[in-house]
């Protein structure tokens, strides 16, 4: 069964829903919390309010983390750290294009972004080292930017486990993208 132009119908579904999700939510939502007796915009105006100081609370956070980050990358340290690991990671056929992701993914997620897509514009994003820097990206996350940020924004100043916890699954999703990028791609 096909729709119009040759399309499936299915995908003529999914195209109608892509369309229409946002704006029925926009609806829905407030006409769902009038429908419960919701004061819609008073509650709309506190989480506005609220989000705000929020935003004031982390900033400090977010600049201190920014800042040691610009540094770390512009005095050259980071080069030094990665050219001791070069032997290792080489060995383990890790390529070098991408270590600089290891160490910046868990600072912050904009600067590995910024590596990813420098990575691709230089390899290609059919590249198996492009196909690597996509899949590091989305297995480990941003941990110290979200103990940063999370933790300080709710006063948390002994992080205890969750920073060691973090960066273990940062290198596990790390080392998992690359051996499955292999047996995907290599």
């Amino acid at each position: 069964m096909r729709g119009g132009g040759g399309e499936p119908v299915f995908i003529e579904f999914l195209q109608l829903i892509s369309v229409w999700a946002i704006p029925a939510m926009v609806l829905g939502i407030p006409a769902y919390g009038l429908w419960r007796g919701v004061k819609v915009y008073e509650v709309f105006v506190e989480g506005a309010e609220e989000g705000l100081r929020l935003a004031f609370r982390i900033t400090p956070f977010l600049l201190g983390i920014l800042v040691a980050l610009g540094v770390f990358r512009d005095t050259g340290a980071m080069h030094l750290l990665l050219s001791g690991f070069t032997p290792l990671t080489s060995w383990l056929g890790v390529p070098p294009e991408v270590l600089p992701m290891l160490l910046i993914r868990p600072l912050s997620g904009g600067a590995s972004l910024g590596l990813a897509t420098e990575i691709m514009k230089t390899h290609g994003p059919d590249s198996f080292v492009g196909l690597l820097a996509s899949t590091i990206q989305g297995s480990t996350d941003t941990t110290l930017y979200v103990l940063t940020v999370y933790f300080g924004s709710v006063g948390v100043t002994r992080v205890r486990w969750a920073l060691p916890v973090g960066l273990a699954a940062d290198v596990a999703g790390f080392f998992g993208a690359v051996y499955f990028c292999y047996r995907l791609f290599g």
